[in-house]
């Protein structure tokens, strides 16, 4: 069975998972939801805290406990470090009441966690805010929830936040702690919500350190993997002809099915089925289509306002996955290989080869510009179709460029405080505002998503690895260290060993006539738009907006979605 299947759900409307609370009675909690559309309520002195989970019964992950000096719930995957425990929250709750704050550089995984205590009442992010934890001060109290969309319902009439739909629009990111509305807000990254305050935590600073990158990457990969390796039912994982996916087969023999979204005849899928079948699990092909680029109501949900549904690729072919577990390696670019730094690289014929060498001093907004989803002049049309895409809001023509570097920079300013260089601090901004994870978010509310990345020993090798040995050297080393024939099958768009081999050959590729260029390991979601007449179907009544990106169309039908419902 299916985990969605495992849990009924009283409102048609709410997400198959949820932590909602009040700061406040249970009679508070009340005024906004039924007790009965959550597994569990526990209402104490200082809060009241409703958790709806398919994976509560679950080791490691959603889990509550109460006794007399307390209560505590957890919210999506956790692990005590270094300790085995079947009730986290149990745990969590013993090591609060003696070292508070403290206790949670000990709790491992992805997750949200309240707990209150001796006065203490307090909702507390991971180290890298992968859940987020949206609030609003609704009729005199504060009430916070992992579903926007459950909070808007409550908020009388919410209005644009006109930063955060700008910077939605041209960048497919709000940054920050915004969300679409004014009244809603988001609890920033390590960090905890009071009934009248946010506060900041320490757990995730920079601190590069000299040690062996490529055998600690190696073995707290694999134990990360390990420690993940429990969950019950029919195993599957995501899988391209990439690097990443590779760990998880080569160490999980119980992974039974693969897919690959791709067309049958394309580099991409057909390594992907070696590869599945290297590690003897089964292959399934999800040939491209309308569904890719599904906008259905549920897709459009996961984004929660303030990323773009694109990036849930597999939504739409959700009832072609038959597992119960669903692994991915989300975040490995970001945290392992550093694919938002800037490399440094040779000026040939127009085209830049980059280098495992970082540039010295990069301009970060510019640099950030370039691999965040920023059109330069498709954004420069967008803003002067904005009053007519959006006639209602007051958003007034302005300059994109000068507007996102504006917000950049003052997202960038608040990462110095933990970070020793302007490469940390790159990252730091895109780990705070990671644009892929409504990926996650649809998969941990439909099946159970074991989220690997976010190990807290992984987190510990990025902060202390220096940013010029988080490459994808370094990550390839590993991955063999881990299996030495991981890489058998070569990754399509990757056929040496050699990183500068491998851009030489993309550049030569790109550059000679009647040769053919590495293929994207994603469908062509231009041909699919166009293919299925989805333009016109979105934006009947807008031929203007036909002219603009595909990316960009489909963030201006996502922000209707989100303002208009």
């Amino acid at each position: 069975m299916r985990a969605t299947e495992q849990t009924e759900v009283a409102t048609r409307a709410s997400m198959n998972t949820e932590l909602f609370g009040v700061f406040g009675t249970q009679s508070d909690f009340e005024r906004f939801r039924s007790v009965k559309e959550f597994d569990e309520v526990v209402s104490e002195t200082e809060a009241t805290v409703g958790i709806r989970s398919h994976s509560l019964d679950i080791r490691g992950c959603s889990s509550s406990y109460s006794d007399s000096d307390g209560t505590c719930i957890i919210f999506g995957e956790a692990y005590p470090a270094g300790e085995s425990s079947p009730n986290t929250a149990h745990w969590l709750l013993d090591q609060f009441s003696t070292a508070g704050m403290d206790a949670l550089s000990q709790l491992n995984g992805s997750y949200l966690a309240y707990i209150e205590h001796a006065g203490d009442s307090v909702v507390v992010t991971d180290p890298i805010r992968s859940w987020e934890c949206y609030y609003a001060d609704v009729g005199g109290a504060r009430v916070f929830s992992t579903d926007i969309a459950m909070l808007k319902h409550l908020v009388a009439n919410p209005t644009p936040n006109r930063t955060a739909v700008l910077e939605f629009l041209h960048l497919g990111t709000v940054l920050g702690t915004k969300t679409l509305f004014e009244e809603i807000r988001r609890v920033p990254i390590d960090s905890y919500l009071t009934a009248t305050t946010t506060e900041s935590l320490s757990r995730f600073v920079y601190d590069p350190q000299e040690f062996d990158y490529v055998t600690e990457l190696a073995d707290r990969l694999q134990r990360a993997v390990h420690l993940r390796s429990h969950f019950p039912g029919k195993k599957g994982i995501l899988l391209s002809g990439g690097k990443d996916s590779r760990v998880f087969l080569s160490q999980l023999p119980d992974i039974s099915q693969t897919y690959t979204i791709g067309r049958k005849e394309s580099r991409e899928v057909r390594v992907a089925k070696k590869i599945a079948h290297q590690y003897n699990a089964e292959h399934t092909v999800l040939e491209p289509s309308d569904r890719y680029l599904s906008t259905s109501d549920e897709k459009l949900r996961y984004s929660q306002s303030i990323k773009e549904a694109l990036h849930i690729h597999h939504a739409g072919y959700d009832d072609l996955l038959d597992v119960d577990v669903m692994y991915h390696g989300l975040l490995f670019d970001t945290l392992f290989k550093g694919y938002f730094l800037e490399w440094d690289g040779m000026e040939v014929l127009g085209s830049k080869l980059p280098s495992t060498t970082l540039v010295r001093d990069p301009d970060p907004v510019d640099s950030l510009l370039a691999t965040l989803g920023y059109f330069p002049t498709p954004s420069e049309h967008m803003a002067s179709l904005v009053e007519q895409v959006f006639p209602t809001l007051d958003l007034d023509h302005v300059s994109p460029r000068k507007f996102l570097e504006t917000q950049l920079s003052e997202e960038l300013s608040r990462c110095w405080e933990r970070t020793d260089s302007v490469h940390n601090a790159m990252d730091l901004l895109v780990i705070s505002n990671q644009p892929v994870m409504p990926f996650r978010t649809q998969l941990a509310d439909n099946y159970f998503e074991p989220f690997v990345a976010i190990d807290t020993t992984l987190l510990d090798w990025h902060l202390k690895t220096p940013p010029e040995y988080r490459n994808s050297e370094t990550f390839r080393k590993a991955l063999e260290r881990i299996d030495p024939n991981i890489l058998h099958h070569r990754p399509p768009s990757q056929p040496h060993d050699s990183n500068k081999l491998n851009q030489l050959e993309r550049f030569i590729r790109r550059k000679l006539p009647f040769v053919e260029e590495f293929e994207p390991a994603w469908p062509d979601r231009n041909q699919i738009y166009a293919d299925y007449g989805l333009a016109e179907k979105l934006f009947p009544n807008q031929p203007a907006v036909h002219a603009l990106p595909v990316r960009l169309q489909l963030r201006i039908h996502n922000t209707h979605w989100w303002l208009d419902r």
